[in-house]
């Protein structure tokens, strides 16, 4: 084949590829549902490390408080990946287990970001919030 020809058809490859992806809601097959729940699973880790990153600035002052943070959320990452290769260890080796294991990864991250972002709404002289007020 001509290394022309297939430039040319790179752009339509990738074309492709994103209108596939982008059907989300629509997925019908095992590769793009396991597909999707990776896209969904990027998109809740992101929101996460820009609320981690905005509490470790609030904690500069205090540093304790920010080795504790960092501690319990290595604690919490490795809590979530055992939990998840459990509960998808009925599917482990199919087909499905992507699917499985990362939409268990993508709502415990959502209820961690939960978490965060309650940590970033604490209002001034409460004590039980361990994350001072902007």
């Amino acid at each position: 084949m001509h290394p022309h020809f297939l430039l040319a058809l790179t752009p339509l490859l990738l074309l492709t590829s994103i209108a596939h992806a982008a059907d989300c809601d629509n997925a019908i097959d095992q590769a793009t549902m396991n597909q999707c729940a990776a896209q969904q699973n990027k998109a809740a880790d992101k929101e996460l490390n820009v609320l981690y990153q905005q509490i470790t600035n609030r904690l500069k002052s205090t540093p304790d408080s920010k080795k504790l943070l960092v501690g319990a959320q290595r604690s919490w990452v490795a809590f979530r990946d055992a939990e998840c290769k459990f509960s998808s260890a009925g599917v482990e080796g199919g087909s499905a287990y992507p699917l499985i294991y990362s939409n268990c990864v993508t709502e415990l991250t959502k209820a961690r970001v939960q978490t965060f972002k309650n940590y970033l709404k604490c209002q001034e002289g409460d004590l039980s919030c361990p994350v001072p007020g902007a």
